[in-house]
Protein backbone atom coordinates (compact mmCIF):
# COMPACT_ATOMS: atom_id res chain seq x y z
CA UNK A 1 0.00 0.00 0.00
CA UNK A 2 2.88 2.53 0.89
CA UNK A 3 4.84 1.77 -1.97
CA UNK A 4 1.47 2.38 -4.27
CA UNK A 5 0.90 5.94 -2.47
CA UNK A 6 4.98 6.47 -3.63
CA UNK A 7 3.46 5.76 -7.15
CA UNK A 8 0.18 7.44 -7.22
CA UNK A 9 2.16 10.43 -5.78
CA UNK A 10 4.49 10.54 -8.48
CA UNK A 11 1.99 10.30 -11.28
CA UNK A 12 0.51 12.87 -10.04
CA UNK A 13 2.74 15.01 -10.03
CA UNK A 14 4.47 13.87 -13.44
CA UNK A 15 0.54 14.86 -14.58
CA UNK A 16 0.84 18.40 -13.00
CA UNK A 17 4.57 19.00 -14.60
CA UNK A 18 3.35 17.75 -18.24
CA UNK A 19 0.00 20.29 -17.74
CA UNK A 20 1.74 22.98 -17.03
CA UNK A 21 4.29 22.17 -19.85
CA UNK A 22 1.55 21.89 -22.13
CA UNK A 23 -0.26 25.08 -20.62
CA UNK A 24 2.78 27.23 -20.79
CA UNK A 25 3.62 25.59 -24.72
CA UNK A 26 0.23 27.43 -25.77
CA UNK A 27 1.23 31.06 -24.29
CA UNK A 28 3.03 33.76 -25.69
CA UNK A 29 6.77 33.13 -26.35
CA UNK A 30 9.39 34.91 -28.00
CA UNK A 31 11.44 33.02 -30.10
CA UNK A 32 15.71 32.60 -29.67
CA UNK A 33 17.28 34.97 -32.40
CA UNK A 34 21.01 33.78 -32.82
CA UNK A 35 23.49 36.04 -34.41
CA UNK A 36 24.77 33.82 -37.56
CA UNK A 37 28.41 36.04 -38.35
CA UNK A 38 30.40 38.63 -37.57
CA UNK A 39 29.47 42.50 -37.31
CA UNK A 40 30.41 44.34 -40.02
CA UNK A 41 31.71 48.09 -39.78
CA UNK A 42 33.72 48.67 -43.50
CA UNK A 43 30.78 49.36 -45.65
CA UNK A 44 32.22 47.45 -48.26
CA UNK A 45 32.21 44.41 -46.23
CA UNK A 46 28.48 44.31 -45.25
CA UNK A 47 26.94 40.72 -45.88
CA UNK A 48 23.93 41.01 -47.40
CA UNK A 49 21.28 38.61 -49.01
CA UNK A 50 21.52 35.50 -46.95
CA UNK A 51 20.78 32.18 -48.51
CA UNK A 52 20.35 29.14 -46.02
CA UNK A 53 19.78 25.19 -46.66
CA UNK A 54 19.37 22.35 -44.16
CA UNK A 55 20.32 18.77 -44.70
CA UNK A 56 17.13 16.97 -44.82
CA UNK A 57 18.41 14.26 -43.97
CA UNK A 58 19.93 15.58 -40.97
CA UNK A 59 17.92 18.74 -40.13
CA UNK A 60 20.39 20.14 -37.20
CA UNK A 61 23.01 20.22 -40.76
CA UNK A 62 22.26 23.34 -42.09
CA UNK A 63 24.90 25.84 -44.07
CA UNK A 64 24.37 29.99 -44.96
CA UNK A 65 25.88 31.91 -47.03
CA UNK A 66 26.13 35.68 -47.51
CA UNK A 67 26.27 38.21 -50.51
CA UNK A 68 29.49 40.63 -50.22
CA UNK A 69 33.56 40.69 -50.64
CA UNK A 70 33.81 38.96 -47.28
CA UNK A 71 34.88 35.25 -48.25
CA UNK A 72 32.85 33.29 -45.42
CA UNK A 73 30.32 30.98 -44.89
CA UNK A 74 28.75 29.87 -41.67
CA UNK A 75 27.77 26.27 -40.97
CA UNK A 76 25.80 24.64 -37.65
CA UNK A 77 25.89 21.23 -36.41
CA UNK A 78 23.51 21.83 -33.84
CA UNK A 79 20.57 23.22 -35.67
CA UNK A 80 21.10 26.94 -35.72
CA UNK A 81 22.06 26.93 -32.22
CA UNK A 82 26.11 27.82 -33.34
CA UNK A 83 27.40 28.99 -35.91
CA UNK A 84 30.93 28.32 -37.46
CA UNK A 85 32.68 30.45 -39.72
CA UNK A 86 34.51 29.22 -42.68
CA UNK A 87 36.43 31.54 -44.16
CA UNK A 88 39.07 32.59 -47.28
CA UNK A 89 37.26 29.83 -49.94
CA UNK A 90 39.30 30.21 -53.02
CA UNK A 91 37.72 31.57 -56.11
CA UNK A 92 38.32 30.66 -59.69
CA UNK A 93 37.93 34.04 -60.95
CA UNK A 94 36.38 36.92 -58.65
CA UNK A 95 33.15 36.47 -56.79
CA UNK A 96 30.00 38.48 -57.74
CA UNK A 97 27.47 37.75 -55.61
CA UNK A 98 24.02 36.82 -55.40
CA UNK A 99 24.96 33.06 -53.08
CA UNK A 100 22.37 30.48 -53.48
CA UNK A 101 22.87 27.64 -51.49
CA UNK A 102 20.36 24.40 -51.73
CA UNK A 103 20.88 20.34 -50.40
CA UNK A 104 20.09 17.05 -52.16
CA UNK A 105 18.52 13.85 -50.47
CA UNK A 106 21.94 12.89 -51.24
CA UNK A 107 23.30 14.39 -47.95
CA UNK A 108 25.05 17.42 -50.37
CA UNK A 109 25.00 21.02 -50.63
CA UNK A 110 25.34 23.03 -53.43
CA UNK A 111 26.56 26.52 -53.39
CA UNK A 112 25.82 28.79 -57.15
CA UNK A 113 26.53 32.41 -57.44
CA UNK A 114 28.35 34.19 -60.03
CA UNK A 115 32.10 35.20 -61.16
CA UNK A 116 33.70 37.76 -63.32
CA UNK A 117 36.64 37.94 -65.06
CA UNK A 118 39.39 40.22 -64.32
CA UNK A 119 41.39 42.60 -67.03
CA UNK A 120 44.53 43.21 -64.82
CA UNK A 121 43.77 45.21 -61.60
CA UNK A 122 39.70 46.01 -63.11
CA UNK A 123 37.10 43.07 -62.25
CA UNK A 124 34.90 43.10 -65.14
CA UNK A 125 30.92 42.32 -64.68
CA UNK A 126 29.92 39.02 -64.39
CA UNK A 127 29.87 36.76 -66.91
CA UNK A 128 29.38 32.98 -65.93
CA UNK A 129 27.26 31.40 -63.51
CA UNK A 130 29.83 29.01 -60.80
CA UNK A 131 28.30 26.03 -58.45
CA UNK A 132 30.25 24.78 -55.94
CA UNK A 133 29.80 21.23 -53.91
CA UNK A 134 30.18 19.93 -50.50
CA UNK A 135 29.07 17.04 -48.39
CA UNK A 136 27.01 18.49 -45.56
CA UNK A 137 28.86 16.29 -42.84
CA UNK A 138 32.15 17.44 -43.86
CA UNK A 139 31.25 21.58 -44.05
CA UNK A 140 34.30 22.49 -41.99
CA UNK A 141 36.73 20.91 -44.91
CA UNK A 142 35.35 23.74 -47.85
CA UNK A 143 33.86 23.53 -51.25
CA UNK A 144 34.98 20.84 -53.73
CA UNK A 145 36.16 22.13 -57.20
CA UNK A 146 33.91 24.51 -59.16
CA UNK A 147 31.35 24.11 -62.40
CA UNK A 148 30.12 27.02 -64.62
CA UNK A 149 27.85 27.58 -66.78
CA UNK A 150 25.71 30.76 -68.91
CA UNK A 151 29.66 31.78 -70.49
CA UNK A 152 28.61 33.86 -73.62
CA UNK A 153 30.98 36.85 -74.03
CA UNK A 154 31.00 39.87 -73.86
CA UNK A 155 27.16 38.83 -72.27
CA UNK A 156 26.47 39.50 -68.77
CA UNK A 157 24.97 37.01 -66.80
CA UNK A 158 23.32 37.63 -63.68
CA UNK A 159 21.15 36.80 -60.51
CA UNK A 160 20.84 33.03 -60.33
CA UNK A 161 19.28 30.92 -58.03
CA UNK A 162 19.14 26.90 -58.53
CA UNK A 163 16.58 23.96 -57.17
CA UNK A 164 16.95 20.47 -57.14
CA UNK A 165 14.35 17.83 -58.50
CA UNK A 166 14.58 15.05 -55.86
CA UNK A 167 12.47 12.85 -58.76
CA UNK A 168 15.02 13.06 -61.93
CA UNK A 169 17.91 14.06 -59.09
CA UNK A 170 19.10 17.16 -61.27
CA UNK A 171 20.32 20.89 -60.66
CA UNK A 172 18.13 23.28 -62.25
CA UNK A 173 19.51 27.06 -62.47
CA UNK A 174 17.51 29.82 -64.05
CA UNK A 175 19.24 33.46 -64.54
CA UNK A 176 19.21 36.63 -66.78
CA UNK A 177 21.59 37.11 -69.58
CA UNK A 178 22.34 41.20 -70.84
CA UNK A 179 22.94 41.65 -74.12
CA UNK A 180 24.50 44.81 -72.39
CA UNK A 181 24.10 45.38 -69.08
CA UNK A 182 23.28 49.15 -68.61
CA UNK A 183 22.88 49.97 -72.15
CA UNK A 184 19.59 52.05 -73.20
CA UNK A 185 19.99 50.67 -76.63
CA UNK A 186 16.22 49.04 -78.19
CA UNK A 187 18.43 46.46 -79.81
CA UNK A 188 20.11 45.07 -76.34
CA UNK A 189 17.42 42.69 -74.86
CA UNK A 190 17.67 40.79 -71.25
CA UNK A 191 16.38 37.38 -71.15
CA UNK A 192 16.06 34.35 -68.60
CA UNK A 193 17.77 31.40 -69.30
CA UNK A 194 18.23 27.82 -67.87
CA UNK A 195 20.88 25.11 -67.49
CA UNK A 196 20.26 21.42 -66.10
CA UNK A 197 22.96 19.54 -64.16
CA UNK A 198 22.34 15.60 -64.25
CA UNK A 199 25.56 14.89 -62.30
CA UNK A 200 25.57 16.74 -59.29
CA UNK A 201 27.25 19.85 -60.47
CA UNK A 202 29.84 18.91 -62.39
CA UNK A 203 28.85 19.31 -65.91
CA UNK A 204 26.03 22.05 -67.29
CA UNK A 205 23.58 21.58 -70.27
CA UNK A 206 24.25 24.59 -73.11
CA UNK A 207 22.35 27.16 -71.45
CA UNK A 208 18.30 28.28 -73.39
CA UNK A 209 16.15 31.07 -73.17
CA UNK A 210 13.03 30.39 -71.75
CA UNK A 211 11.04 33.66 -71.86
CA UNK A 212 8.96 35.01 -74.96
CA UNK A 213 9.18 38.74 -73.93
CA UNK A 214 12.37 40.02 -73.27
CA UNK A 215 13.28 43.28 -71.17
CA UNK A 216 15.58 45.95 -71.55
CA UNK A 217 19.26 45.89 -70.26
CA UNK A 218 18.73 48.44 -67.96
CA UNK A 219 18.16 46.64 -64.74
CA UNK A 220 15.06 48.28 -63.85
CA UNK A 221 11.06 48.03 -64.27
CA UNK A 222 11.51 47.08 -67.78
CA UNK A 223 14.37 44.46 -67.64
CA UNK A 224 13.62 40.46 -67.21
CA UNK A 225 15.54 39.65 -63.97
CA UNK A 226 15.43 37.96 -60.39
CA UNK A 227 14.40 34.11 -61.99
CA UNK A 228 13.70 31.52 -59.54
CA UNK A 229 12.61 27.92 -59.74
CA UNK A 230 11.22 25.08 -58.07
CA UNK A 231 10.77 21.42 -58.51
CA UNK A 232 7.12 19.48 -58.53
CA UNK A 233 6.25 16.31 -57.54
CA UNK A 234 6.42 14.45 -60.38
CA UNK A 235 9.86 16.32 -61.50
CA UNK A 236 7.92 19.22 -63.08
CA UNK A 237 10.03 22.54 -63.26
CA UNK A 238 8.08 25.70 -62.41
CA UNK A 239 9.90 29.04 -62.81
CA UNK A 240 8.83 32.92 -62.03
CA UNK A 241 10.15 35.87 -62.81
CA UNK A 242 9.20 39.54 -62.71
CA UNK A 243 8.77 41.55 -66.16
CA UNK A 244 7.62 44.27 -68.09
CA UNK A 245 4.18 42.68 -68.11
CA UNK A 246 4.16 41.83 -64.59
CA UNK A 247 4.73 38.51 -62.67
CA UNK A 248 5.49 35.93 -65.08
CA UNK A 249 5.41 32.04 -65.10
CA UNK A 250 6.97 29.29 -66.95
CA UNK A 251 7.37 25.39 -66.94
CA UNK A 252 8.78 22.31 -68.53
CA UNK A 253 7.47 18.86 -67.90
CA UNK A 254 10.19 17.11 -69.22
CA UNK A 255 13.24 17.98 -67.45
CA UNK A 256 13.66 21.37 -69.18
CA UNK A 257 13.67 20.20 -73.22
CA UNK A 258 10.46 22.12 -74.31
CA UNK A 259 8.71 24.93 -72.19
CA UNK A 260 5.25 26.57 -73.10
CA UNK A 261 4.33 28.04 -76.09
CA UNK A 262 2.82 31.04 -74.08
CA UNK A 263 4.52 32.09 -70.75
CA UNK A 264 1.49 32.97 -68.37
CA UNK A 265 1.18 36.46 -66.45
CA UNK A 266 -0.09 35.67 -62.54
CA UNK A 267 -0.44 38.82 -61.70
CA UNK A 268 -0.34 42.97 -62.31
CA UNK A 269 3.03 44.36 -61.01
CA UNK A 270 2.18 47.77 -60.89
CA UNK A 271 5.22 49.19 -58.85
CA UNK A 272 7.44 47.14 -61.13
CA UNK A 273 10.01 45.23 -59.61
CA UNK A 274 11.62 48.54 -58.22
CA UNK A 275 9.90 50.64 -55.90
CA UNK A 276 10.68 53.33 -53.01
CA UNK A 277 10.74 52.29 -49.33
CA UNK A 278 12.19 54.82 -46.67
CA UNK A 279 14.93 54.51 -45.25
CA UNK A 280 15.83 51.16 -47.68
CA UNK A 281 18.81 51.58 -50.48
CA UNK A 282 16.15 50.08 -53.01
CA UNK A 283 12.95 47.80 -53.10
CA UNK A 284 11.97 45.20 -55.30
CA UNK A 285 8.77 42.80 -56.25
CA UNK A 286 11.26 39.28 -55.76
CA UNK A 287 8.88 36.61 -56.83
CA UNK A 288 9.73 33.50 -55.12
CA UNK A 289 8.35 30.47 -55.87
CA UNK A 290 7.94 27.45 -53.59
CA UNK A 291 5.95 24.05 -54.40
CA UNK A 292 4.41 21.62 -51.86
CA UNK A 293 6.10 18.37 -52.22
CA UNK A 294 4.43 16.60 -49.23
CA UNK A 295 2.07 14.26 -49.03
CA UNK A 296 -0.29 16.09 -47.15
CA UNK A 297 -3.92 17.63 -48.91
CA UNK A 298 -2.13 20.16 -50.49
CA UNK A 299 0.87 17.93 -52.42
CA UNK A 300 1.46 19.68 -55.72
CA UNK A 301 0.57 23.07 -55.12
CA UNK A 302 2.50 26.09 -56.86
CA UNK A 303 3.25 29.27 -54.67
CA UNK A 304 4.51 32.44 -55.99
CA UNK A 305 4.90 35.14 -52.96
CA UNK A 306 6.35 38.73 -54.06
CA UNK A 307 6.09 42.55 -52.47
CA UNK A 308 4.40 45.56 -54.23
CA UNK A 309 3.21 48.57 -53.71
CA UNK A 310 -0.02 48.13 -55.92
CA UNK A 311 -2.33 50.17 -52.48
CA UNK A 312 0.13 53.41 -52.80
CA UNK A 313 3.82 53.87 -52.26
CA UNK A 314 3.37 54.76 -48.46
CA UNK A 315 2.03 50.69 -48.41
CA UNK A 316 4.08 47.81 -49.57
CA UNK A 317 2.58 44.57 -48.88
CA UNK A 318 3.69 41.19 -49.43
CA UNK A 319 1.49 39.11 -51.56
CA UNK A 320 0.81 35.15 -52.85
CA UNK A 321 -0.95 33.31 -55.29
CA UNK A 322 -1.20 29.41 -56.10
CA UNK A 323 -2.08 27.50 -58.79
CA UNK A 324 -4.04 23.67 -58.11
CA UNK A 325 -3.14 22.71 -62.02
CA UNK A 326 0.58 22.86 -62.33
CA UNK A 327 0.63 26.70 -62.96
CA UNK A 328 -2.24 27.13 -65.82
CA UNK A 329 -4.41 29.17 -63.87
CA UNK A 330 -3.58 31.19 -60.51
CA UNK A 331 -5.55 32.77 -57.67
CA UNK A 332 -6.44 36.10 -56.87
CA UNK A 333 -3.35 37.36 -54.85
CA UNK A 334 -3.52 36.79 -51.08
CA UNK A 335 -2.34 39.32 -48.71
CA UNK A 336 0.33 37.39 -46.54
CA UNK A 337 0.94 40.43 -43.64
CA UNK A 338 -2.14 41.07 -41.67
CA UNK A 339 -2.00 44.46 -40.16
CA UNK A 340 -3.97 47.76 -41.05
CA UNK A 341 -3.52 49.24 -44.40
CA UNK A 342 -0.75 52.04 -44.81
CA UNK A 343 2.45 50.09 -43.30
CA UNK A 344 5.60 48.70 -45.50
CA UNK A 345 6.55 45.33 -45.49
CA UNK A 346 9.61 43.79 -47.71
CA UNK A 347 12.80 41.68 -48.25
CA UNK A 348 10.24 38.78 -48.08
CA UNK A 349 10.87 35.22 -48.20
CA UNK A 350 8.65 31.52 -48.98
CA UNK A 351 9.52 27.98 -48.09
CA UNK A 352 7.20 25.08 -47.86
CA UNK A 353 7.91 22.40 -45.86
CA UNK A 354 8.07 19.33 -47.70
CA UNK A 355 7.45 17.13 -44.42
CA UNK A 356 3.42 18.54 -44.20
CA UNK A 357 2.63 21.50 -46.49
CA UNK A 358 2.98 24.60 -44.23
CA UNK A 359 4.03 27.83 -45.25
CA UNK A 360 6.54 29.79 -44.21
CA UNK A 361 7.16 33.52 -44.94
CA UNK A 362 9.79 35.85 -43.80
CA UNK A 363 9.80 39.62 -44.10
CA UNK A 364 10.46 43.06 -42.76
CA UNK A 365 8.11 44.70 -41.18
CA UNK A 366 7.29 48.32 -39.73
CA UNK A 367 3.66 48.04 -38.65
CA UNK A 368 4.24 48.99 -34.93
CA UNK A 369 6.32 52.34 -35.95
CA UNK A 370 5.71 55.75 -37.28
CA UNK A 371 9.81 55.81 -38.61
CA UNK A 372 11.86 53.61 -40.11
CA UNK A 373 12.34 51.34 -37.13
CA UNK A 374 12.11 47.84 -38.79
CA UNK A 375 11.03 44.18 -37.26
CA UNK A 376 11.36 41.33 -39.00
CA UNK A 377 8.20 38.73 -38.91
CA UNK A 378 7.23 35.28 -40.01
CA UNK A 379 3.64 34.75 -41.60
CA UNK A 380 2.79 30.98 -41.79
CA UNK A 381 -0.07 29.28 -43.21
CA UNK A 382 -1.68 25.72 -42.39
CA UNK A 383 -4.21 25.46 -44.91
CA UNK A 384 -2.52 25.51 -48.24
CA UNK A 385 -1.95 29.72 -48.25
CA UNK A 386 -5.97 30.38 -47.61
CA UNK A 387 -5.10 32.41 -44.65
CA UNK A 388 -2.00 33.20 -42.82
CA UNK A 389 -1.11 34.05 -39.22
CA UNK A 390 2.08 36.82 -38.63
CA UNK A 391 4.44 36.76 -35.57
CA UNK A 392 7.10 38.81 -34.67
CA UNK A 393 10.03 37.09 -34.24
CA UNK A 394 12.83 39.43 -34.52
CA UNK A 395 13.67 40.65 -30.67
CA UNK A 396 14.12 44.20 -31.23
CA UNK A 397 13.75 46.91 -33.99
CA UNK A 398 16.46 48.05 -35.87
CA UNK A 399 16.67 51.02 -38.72
CA UNK A 400 19.05 50.35 -41.51
CA UNK A 401 20.63 53.14 -43.79
CA UNK A 402 19.27 54.82 -47.36
CA UNK A 403 22.90 54.68 -48.48
CA UNK A 404 23.81 51.05 -47.08
CA UNK A 405 22.75 48.22 -49.54
CA UNK A 406 21.17 45.43 -47.75
CA UNK A 407 20.13 43.10 -50.32
CA UNK A 408 16.95 42.51 -51.90
CA UNK A 409 15.79 39.83 -49.46
CA UNK A 410 15.95 37.86 -46.60
CA UNK A 411 15.92 33.86 -46.35
CA UNK A 412 14.20 31.09 -44.96
CA UNK A 413 14.14 27.22 -44.87
CA UNK A 414 11.85 25.00 -42.96
CA UNK A 415 11.97 20.92 -42.41
CA UNK A 416 9.75 19.37 -40.04
CA UNK A 417 10.65 20.76 -36.55
CA UNK A 418 13.58 23.20 -38.62
CA UNK A 419 12.27 26.12 -39.21
CA UNK A 420 15.24 29.01 -39.59
CA UNK A 421 15.01 32.33 -41.11
CA UNK A 422 17.56 34.27 -42.09
CA UNK A 423 17.99 38.20 -42.36
CA UNK A 424 20.52 41.18 -42.23
CA UNK A 425 19.98 43.61 -39.67
CA UNK A 426 21.74 47.16 -39.23
CA UNK A 427 22.46 48.18 -35.16
CA UNK A 428 25.08 50.86 -34.21
CA UNK A 429 26.77 51.26 -37.78
CA UNK A 430 27.21 47.54 -38.30
CA UNK A 431 25.44 44.67 -40.41
CA UNK A 432 25.10 41.13 -39.00
CA UNK A 433 23.28 38.05 -40.53
CA UNK A 434 20.99 36.31 -37.93
CA UNK A 435 18.56 33.73 -37.47
CA UNK A 436 15.81 32.45 -35.19
CA UNK A 437 15.41 29.32 -33.66
CA UNK A 438 11.56 28.93 -34.45
CA UNK A 439 9.08 26.17 -32.03
CA UNK A 440 6.80 24.89 -34.76
CA UNK A 441 4.32 23.68 -32.04
CA UNK A 442 4.24 27.51 -30.39
CA UNK A 443 3.94 29.74 -33.34
CA UNK A 444 0.61 29.33 -33.80
CA UNK A 445 -0.39 30.36 -30.45
CA UNK A 446 2.18 33.18 -30.19
CA UNK A 447 1.17 36.74 -30.33
CA UNK A 448 3.71 39.63 -31.31
CA UNK A 449 1.68 42.87 -31.52
CA UNK A 450 3.44 44.65 -28.89
CA UNK A 451 6.36 47.31 -29.86
CA UNK A 452 8.53 46.72 -26.14
CA UNK A 453 11.02 43.64 -25.87
CA UNK A 454 9.80 43.52 -22.37
CA UNK A 455 7.72 40.17 -21.82
CA UNK A 456 4.20 41.06 -20.70
CA UNK A 457 4.09 38.16 -18.24
CA UNK A 458 6.81 35.89 -16.04
CA UNK A 459 7.69 32.46 -17.59
CA UNK A 460 10.14 30.19 -19.33
CA UNK A 461 9.03 30.80 -22.76
CA UNK A 462 11.34 27.64 -24.05
CA UNK A 463 13.67 25.41 -23.86
CA UNK A 464 15.50 23.91 -26.92
CA UNK A 465 16.09 21.60 -27.83
CA UNK A 466 13.32 19.08 -25.63
CA UNK A 467 14.54 16.44 -25.92
CA UNK A 468 18.52 16.99 -25.75
CA UNK A 469 21.28 15.17 -25.50
CA UNK A 470 23.85 17.52 -23.38
CA UNK A 471 23.12 20.82 -23.31
CA UNK A 472 19.58 22.41 -23.02
CA UNK A 473 19.07 26.18 -23.93
CA UNK A 474 16.64 27.65 -21.31
CA UNK A 475 15.01 30.97 -22.31
CA UNK A 476 12.92 32.86 -20.27
CA UNK A 477 10.80 36.23 -19.49
CA UNK A 478 10.78 38.69 -16.83
CA UNK A 479 8.10 41.64 -17.15
CA UNK A 480 9.80 43.34 -13.81
CA UNK A 481 13.66 43.64 -12.62
CA UNK A 482 13.42 40.50 -9.72
CA UNK A 483 15.22 38.49 -7.84
CA UNK A 484 15.80 35.33 -9.92
CA UNK A 485 16.22 31.81 -8.78
CA UNK A 486 16.72 29.09 -11.31
CA UNK A 487 17.00 25.04 -10.40
CA UNK A 488 17.35 22.00 -12.21
CA UNK A 489 15.91 18.80 -9.97
CA UNK A 490 15.73 15.30 -10.88
CA UNK A 491 12.16 13.50 -11.47
CA UNK A 492 13.09 11.99 -7.70
CA UNK A 493 13.26 15.92 -6.29
CA UNK A 494 17.10 15.95 -6.18
CA UNK A 495 18.59 19.19 -7.03
CA UNK A 496 21.45 18.93 -9.54
CA UNK A 497 22.32 21.95 -10.70
CA UNK A 498 21.50 25.96 -9.85
CA UNK A 499 21.35 27.75 -12.61
CA UNK A 500 20.65 31.67 -11.63
CA UNK A 501 20.59 32.76 -8.33
CA UNK A 502 20.93 36.89 -9.02
CA UNK A 503 19.00 39.97 -9.77
CA UNK A 504 17.57 40.07 -12.96
CA UNK A 505 16.64 42.95 -15.79
CA UNK A 506 12.90 43.00 -17.11
CA UNK A 507 13.93 41.82 -20.52
CA UNK A 508 14.24 37.80 -22.09
CA UNK A 509 17.25 36.19 -20.56
CA UNK A 510 18.76 33.05 -21.83
CA UNK A 511 21.09 30.32 -19.61
CA UNK A 512 22.06 27.47 -20.76
CA UNK A 513 22.04 24.36 -18.38
CA UNK A 514 25.16 21.37 -19.48
CA UNK A 515 23.35 17.73 -18.88
CA UNK A 516 26.67 15.89 -20.43
CA UNK A 517 27.51 14.69 -16.79
CA UNK A 518 24.00 13.57 -16.44
CA UNK A 519 22.17 10.40 -16.86
CA UNK A 520 19.36 10.30 -19.25
CA UNK A 521 15.55 10.52 -17.62
CA UNK A 522 13.74 13.14 -16.78
CA UNK A 523 14.40 16.70 -15.40
CA UNK A 524 12.82 19.78 -13.82
CA UNK A 525 13.71 23.27 -14.44
CA UNK A 526 12.21 25.49 -11.77
CA UNK A 527 12.20 29.27 -12.06
CA UNK A 528 11.36 31.72 -9.18
CA UNK A 529 11.01 35.23 -9.15
CA UNK A 530 9.39 36.77 -6.04
CA UNK A 531 5.62 35.04 -5.51
CA UNK A 532 5.98 33.78 -9.35
CA UNK A 533 6.90 30.29 -9.52
CA UNK A 534 7.22 27.69 -12.69
CA UNK A 535 8.14 24.24 -13.36
CA UNK A 536 9.68 23.11 -16.93
CA UNK A 537 9.66 19.49 -18.31
CA UNK A 538 13.28 18.58 -19.66
CA UNK A 539 14.20 15.11 -21.02
CA UNK A 540 17.76 14.55 -21.21
CA UNK A 541 18.70 11.52 -23.96
CA UNK A 542 22.12 10.31 -24.79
Amino acid sequence: MKTWKVWKFFIIKLTLIIALFVCFSNGAAQHLNVQVGENFLEIASYPNEPSIAINPKNTDQMIVTTNGPVKNYYYSYDGGINWIRAGNYSFDLGRWGDPCVIADTSGNFYFLHLERLRSGPVLLLPDRVFCRKIQCDQMAGGWTDSSYTGLNPPKMQDKEWATYDLINQNLYVVWSEFDEYGSPNPNHFSNILFSRSADGGVTWSQPTRINQVSGDCLDGNNSVMGAMPAAGPSGEIYVSWPGPDGIIFDKSTDQGQTWLAQDIIVAANPAGDHYVIPGIYRGGSVPVIACDLSNGPYRGTVYINWSDQINGSNDTDIWLSKSIDGGLTWSQPIRVNDDPPGKHQMFHWLSVDSTNGFLYCVFYDRRNYSDNQTDVFLAVSRDGGNTFSNYKISESPFIPSPVVFMGDYSNIAAIGEKIRPVWARMDNGRVSVWTAIIDPNSITYVSHSRKSPIPSEFGISSVYPNPFNSIAHIRYGLPKTSDVKIEVFDISGQKVATLEDRRKSADYHTIDFDGSQLSSGIYLCRIQAGVYVEVEKMVLMK
